[in-house]
């Protein structure tokens, strides 16, 4: 019996139905010998140093958008700036009876508690407390990309959006991201679908801590360790990440500095 037919068949239907294996998204954790060696090779990982001094992971699951702004935040300000906003909630009022008469303990710093003003979504709104959506009262956890920018900006910082559809062109995203990570005193936050990158979880925000031109990819610092690592994603994978829809237009990244810094394309 002849099989070749059959077996033609079955190649042309491999070629066809590439494997869902083939697909998925190769992630280079942050603790392996792999990352060691695209961080230290790397050439645009200047944000990388100043983001680790001011790092802070997640308390809860909503707050990926308040944390990530608070990070950048005092990265741009914390050392720099007088007069930055207290967050009293670390200590309790009857706890504070046991100072010395006078004492004030409570440092000057940007926390996931108070940089959500009176110009942004309130915490309920973020928590979910239905906002309207095109007329309609609906629940919209965390930060669209638009509401993380009136949250820097509510605190005087320069943002701009890139909202990433299928019309922005990726070589264009690798120069403006690599090249923000390059230099200093402006940060890139970027808001992506974990799903897209085989993790676990919907739509999440962090900010880049570094590009490695070889591998071409991007050091995402994850701000909840408790669900996934920082890890390196490739350009491709990470832009298709971005390129994803959110409740009322695709997401995207956010270039961060402070309002006198210079235009950067």
């Amino acid at each position: 019996m002849d099989n070749k037919p059959v077996i033609l068949v079955a190649i042309l239907a491999m070629l066809a139905s590439p494997s869902t294996e083939a697909r998925q998204p190769t992630l280079v954790e942050w603790e392996s010998g792999e990352s060691a060696e695209r961080l230290s090779r790397s050439e645009h990982k200047t944000d990388f140093f100043r983001l680790t001094n001011h790092f802070i992971s997640q308390d809860n699951t909503i707050f990926c958008g308040p944390v990530s702004s608070a990070i950048v935040l005092n990265a741009l300000r914390l050392g720099k700036r007088e007069g930055l906003p207290r967050d009293r909630q670390s200590i309790a009022e009857e706890e504070l009876a046991w100072l010395p008469p006078g004492a004030d303990p409570f440092m000057g710093k940007y926390t996931p508690f108070n940089v959500l003003t009176g110009r942004t979504k309130t915490r309920l709104e973020v928590l979910g407390r239905p906002i309207l959506i095109d007329g309609v009262p609906k629940s919209d956890f965390g930060l669209q990309l638009r509401q993380l920018a009136q949250v820097l900006r509510s605190h005087g910082l320069k943002v701009e959006i890139r909202v990433v559809d299928e019309s922005e062109d990726p070589v264009a995203i690798v120069r403006e991201l690599s090249a923000n990570l390059a230099t200093g005193d402006d940060f890139v936050l970027v808001n992506y679908a974990r799903r897209a990158l085989g993790q676990r979880g919907g739509g999440h925000i962090s900010p880049l801590g570094a590009y490695d031109e070889r591998s071409d990819s991007f050091l995402i610092m994850d701000v909840n360790p408790n669900r996934a690592p920082w890890v390196w994603v490739g350009s491709d994978d990470l832009i298709a990440a971005m390129r994803t829809f959110d409740t009322v237009e695709h997401r995207g990244y956010l270039l961060v500095s402070e309002t006198d810094h210079g235009e950067k394309r």
